[in-house]
C-alpha cells in the first residue's frame, strides 16, 4: 500500500474522469480502479491521502511514472495562469494530472474517441480488451490487446466491438506499429510537427488524433488538442487567433485544464456577452 499525501495535486476522479484514458472507473465511494500497463490499480480515498493498493516496487516501476509524480504542478500552475477563465479553469481541475500512458493503447483509444463520447468509448474498450486482451486473476479484468493481436483481425471482428467506420482505422494503426512505421521511440525523439505528420499519414488520423497522441500517447506535454469542447472554449473565452504556444511547454496540461472545464463546469463562467472572449479580467 502506498498513499499519496498531497491530494491537491493527485486527484483518481479528475484524472480519470477528464477524458485522457478510459480504463480507470469509479467503483465505489471515493474508489477507483483500471489498469495500465498489464496491472490492476485501485486507489481509494482515505483521511490520510490516496491509497494505492500495489507494492513499492510496482509503484516505483511502473505508478510512479505513470502518475508523473516527479513534475511540481504547483510550478505548472504558475506558467499556465494567464488569468481570467483561465484561472478558474485551473482551479477547478486542480488534481489532474497528465497520465504517461502506453502508446499503442492511446493510439487505439484516440482513433475510437472520434465523433463518440466517452461512455461510448469505454464501452468498445472494454469489450476489445475482453475479446483480444489477457485475462488478469484479480477482478476478471484483461489487458489492453497487443497491436499484434489486433493486427492480425478484420474488418468485420473490429466492428462487432462497436467501433463502426472507426474499424478500418485501427487496424491500419495496428498494422503500421506492427510493421515499425511508428514507434514511439522514433516520435518521441524527432520534432513535434514531423512527429505529427507521421501520425497523420496513418488513415484515419487527423490533427485532433494526432495531438492526443502526443499527449497522452507520448508525453509530449507542448500538444494542444483540440475538438468541440476546445473549438468552443477558445471561440467564447479567448481573443481571436489565439496562439497556445502562450503556455509554453506546458500547453498540453493547459489544455486539459480548460477541456475538463468548460465539459464539466462551462456554466460556472458564462460567456461574456459580447461574445468577443475574456481571456484576462
Amino acid at each position: 500500500m502506498k498513499i499519496i499525501t498531497n491530494t491537491m495535486d493527485f486527484s483518481p476522479g479528475l484524472m480519470f474522469g477528464c477524458g485522457q484514458c478510459f480504463r480507470f472507473t469509479q467503483v465505489g465511494d471515493g474508489v477507483y480502479r483500471g489498469v495500465a500497463f498489464g496491472r490492476v490499480l485501485t486507489l481509494e480515498d482515505t483521511p490520510e491521502g490516496v491509497a494505492l493498493d500495489c507494492t513499492q516496487e510496482d509503484f516505483d516501476s511502473v505508478w510512479h511514472h505513470y502518475f508523473d509524480l516527479g513534475l511540481d504542478y504547483g510550478r505548472v500552475r504558475e506558467k499556465v495562469d494567464i488569468g481570467g477563465f483561465m484561472a478558474d479553469a485551473i482551479e477547478f481541475g486542480r488534481g489532474i494530472r497528465i497520465l504517461k500512458q502506453d502508446f499503442w493503447e492511446a493510439l487505439c483509444s484516440f482513433i475510437i474517441s472520434q465523433c463518440n463520447n466517452i461512455p461510448r468509448i469505454r464501452g468498445v474498450i472494454e469489450r476489445m480488451c475482453a475479446a483480444y486482451g489477457e485475462p488478469i486473476e484479480k477482478y476478471g479484468l484483461n489487458t489492453f490487446p497487443t497491436p499484434q493481436v489486433i493486427a492480425g483481425l478484420s474488418v468485420d471482428d473490429l466492428r462487432k466491438l462497436g467501433t463502426g467506420y472507426r474499424a478500418e482505422y485501427i487496424l491500419s494503426a495496428a498494422r503500421a506499429v506492427t510493421g515499425g512505421e511508428l514507434t514511439a521511440e522514433k516520435l518521441s525523439k524527432i520534432p513535434f510537427n514531423d512527429a505529427k505528420k507521421e501520425l497523420m499519414t496513418i488513415h484515419g488520423i487527423g490533427d485532433k488524433v494526432a495531438n492526443c497522441v502526443l499527449l497522452y500517447g507520448l508525453y509530449r506535454l507542448d500538444a494542444f488538442p483540440v475538438d468541440v469542447w476546445m473549438k468552443r472554449a477558445l471561440e467564447r473565452y479567448f481573443p481571436p487567433k489565439f496562439d497556445p504556444s502562450v503556455f509554453g511547454e506546458y500547453a498540453g496540461i493547459a489544455q486539459q485544464y480548460v477541456f475538463h472545464y468548460v465539459r464539466v463546469g462551462q456554466s460556472k463562467h458564462p460567456a461574456p456577452a459580447d461574445g468577443t472572449g475574456a481571456l484576462v479580467t
